[in-house]
């Protein structure tokens, strides 16, 4: 039970931090592109390699721990729904070029950031 509470404990601040962080990148670069997304999704990629082999091969992390970051905070911090909706609108507005530039930058540099975080991790 104090684990499924560390995972929602978890959540709840990744949610917070989609919403403080996606919102200050729209501040600066406004809603023509799904930047805000396209940013956590980016941000939480690299977190979530970074920290997985950190925890996985470099420490001790107990299961809570790595269930409030991995699954509760990151989970909650990334937004592919949101992704997946923004997508949705550009394509209904006709806009496909910006819509796939959205799921090729959203996936390549997701993943790109995932496996920077692997080796970050491993090289600390």
């Amino acid at each position: 039970m104090f684990q499924v509470l560390t995972i929602a404990a978890g959540g709840a601040i990744g949610a917070l931090m989609r919403f403080w962080v996606s919102n200050g990148i729209y501040g600066v670069f406004g809603r023509g592109f799904p930047y805000g997304t396209l940013a956590v999704n980016v941000l939480g990629s690299l977190a979530m390699g970074l920290l997985y082999i950190l925890f996985l091969e470099r420490m001790s992390v107990s299961p809570e721990i790595r269930g409030a970051l991995l699954v509760g905070f990151l989970g909650a911090f990334t937004t592919f729904s949101t992704f997946s909706i923004e997508t949705i609108n550009l394509i209904e507005q006709a806009d496909f070029a910006k819509a796939g530039l959205n799921m090729f930058l959203s996936v390549s540099a997701s993943v790109f950031a995932c496996w920077a975080g692997v080796v970050l991790g491993r090289q600390l």
